[in-house]
């Protein structure tokens, strides 16, 4: 402990003796480090805190999911700092007393984009800040000058976000009301040369598609009618057989007239005009039965005696009956099935005669069915833009509500000038210390007589003290004076600025 503290007393005494090159270190350091200081331009800072709520009940419905009204966050961040956004801003700042030109304009843009913040801080909070230090104004001149950025950005954005939507919404209209109109005369066009082209070459066959698929419905279409024929023919066939052992009449039963052919005609006849009153065309196989029958009874009514009678055997007239409608539907069956076999081969034989008429259609329902696809996607497209449009209009999409106004501030963000200030008077006291020091290290003298000892290895005998005369002693006071001056003229230096310091944020706020 004792070396310790003969180690400090020596130090001491080294920097004392060299006290004035420590005072001047130190007030070359202090102005260095105050010019520096001084020369760092005052940055004023200005903050606001938003937030932005977006319409979360019926863009739901419309489809509007979560990703999406994220990417709306995400433009709203990117509007507020947008080069138009800050063209305005110059104009209706103090910056545009510094634009006297294009370029000076996109100089001062660039600047304004470096000198603006904005963080989110949750989902939809905001914090905007904007700092201001322009060389040539003053303090009060920045300050303002960073309060009034912040405020015309929330101005801009309330004012343009939602008409800037509109617009962009109107516009989108437009356009889809353009390409639909263009689009709807293509489709017409392809329209109008697929309907001549079946009328040229399908019209023969039924059912829509290509002619592989028509072809395919007729032979559907012949296979159902021959098992049709197969049935009816069969049928017809066992009652034939029936009719055969059946008597025509009943003897000795009914009243005069009963079972005669007469008879059987008025009663066909009236079957017949029944048919007709129930909307049964002639067209219809159980009307086409009934006339066939009534044509050959009418001869044989003409050739029956008057005084015929006995009474129709209900049985025989059934199985008549089943037997013309059976026939019929043999008839018609067999018709049908000659008109499609003669459509089909005429259609196999243009289809032969003609083979790029199988590749015109297939080019033909190609391009409809694409210009058709496009036409209801830009439909489906124009009504949900229409209907968000709408959304926009009569509700409010986005709200805007300003948390925290823009600050005005009264201090510099930075530089901290008085934690500068007093750091460089630290600074400065402790290089001038240790500057003496260093010098002593390079001393040829021996401070106390054990250091003399331990260099030389001799003992050392005595020593002499300075002797102090009163000349010297008044010398060393007016020194000491001058030292003390020295040092208090520093302090006073630092004080003195602290104090312009404080007065400068004065007259800011």
């Amino acid at each position: 402990m004792d070396g310790l503290y003969e180690q400090l007393r020596i130090a001491l005494h080294q920097v004392w003796r060299r006290r004035w090159l420590a005072l001047a270190v130190a007030w070359g350091v202090c102005l260095a480090g105050w010019l520096a200081v001084a020369l760092i331009p005052n940055k004023y800072e200005s903050k606001a805190r938003v937030v932005v709520e977006l319409q979360s009940i019926l863009p739901t419905q419309v489809g509007i999911g979560a990703q999406q009204r994220q990417d709306d966050l995400m433009r709203v961040r990117q509007t507020l700092t947008s080069t138009a956004n800050l063209e305005k801003v110059v104009r209706a700042t103090d910056l545009n007393g510094l634009v006297a030109s294009d370029r000076d304009l996109a100089a001062q843009v660039t600047k304004l984009r470096e000198a603006i913040t904005v963080t989110q801080q949750q989902d939809n909070l905001f914090e905007i800040k904007a700092t201001a230090s322009e060389s040539g104004f003053s303090n009060a001149q920045n300050a303002k000058l960073a309060a009034a950025v912040v405020q015309n950005l929330l101005d801009l954005f309330q004012a343009g976000n939602v008409t800037g939507d509109r617009e962009e919404a109107t516009q989108s209209l437009a356009f889809l009301d353009g390409e639909l109109k263009r689009r709807e005369g293509d489709l017409q066009a392809a329209e109008q040369r697929r309907v001549e082209f079946e009328q040229r070459y399908m019209g023969l066959l039924p059912g829509e598609g290509s002619i592989e698929q028509r072809l395919a419905a007729g032979r559907s279409e012949m296979a159902s009618l021959d098992q049709q024929l197969i049935q009816a023919q069969s049928s017809l066939t066992g009652l034939r057989g029936q009719l055969g052992s059946t008597p025509p009449t009943i003897p000795g039963v009914g009243g005069p007239g009963a079972g005669s052919i007469s008879g059987q005609l008025s009663s066909l006849q009236g079957q017949l005009a029944t048919a007709r009153a129930n909307g049964w065309t002639d067209s219809h196989p159980d009307v086409i039965a009934l006339r066939n029958q009534i044509e050959r009874l009418r001869p044989l009514a003409a050739r029956e005696s008057p005084n015929a009678g006995g009474m129709a055997n209900p049985s025989w007239v059934s199985l008549k009956s089943l037997i013309a409608e059976k026939e019929g539907q043999v008839q018609a069956a067999s018709s049908r099935k000659a008109q499609l076999q003669a459509e089909m081969n005429e259609m196999v034989s243009r289809q032969a005669s003609e083979p790029g008429v199988a590749a015109e259609l297939a080019k033909l329902n190609r391009d409809y069915d694409v210009l058709k696809r496009q036409y209801d996607k830009l439909l489906e497209d124009r009504e949900q833009v229409r209907l968000r449009t709408d959304i926009d209009s009569k509700t409010q999409p986005v709200k805007f509500k300003v948390i925290d106004p823009p600050s005005q501030p009264t201090v510099p963000e930075s530089p901290n000038r008085p934690l500068l200030l007093s750091a460089i008077l630290a600074l400065a006291l402790a290089a001038g210390v240790g500057a003496a020091f260093v010098l002593a290290q390079f001393q040829k003298t021996f401070p106390t007589q054990a250091r003399l000892a331990d260099a030389t290895g001799l003992p050392v005998l005595g020593a002499i003290g300075e002797v102090a005369t009163p000349v010297r002693r008044l010398a060393a006071r007016q020194r000491l004076v001058w030292l003390a001056g020295g040092t208090g003229a520093l302090a006073a230096a630092w004080a003195i600025l602290m104090a312009v310091e404080f007065w400068q944020r004065s007259t800011v706020a």
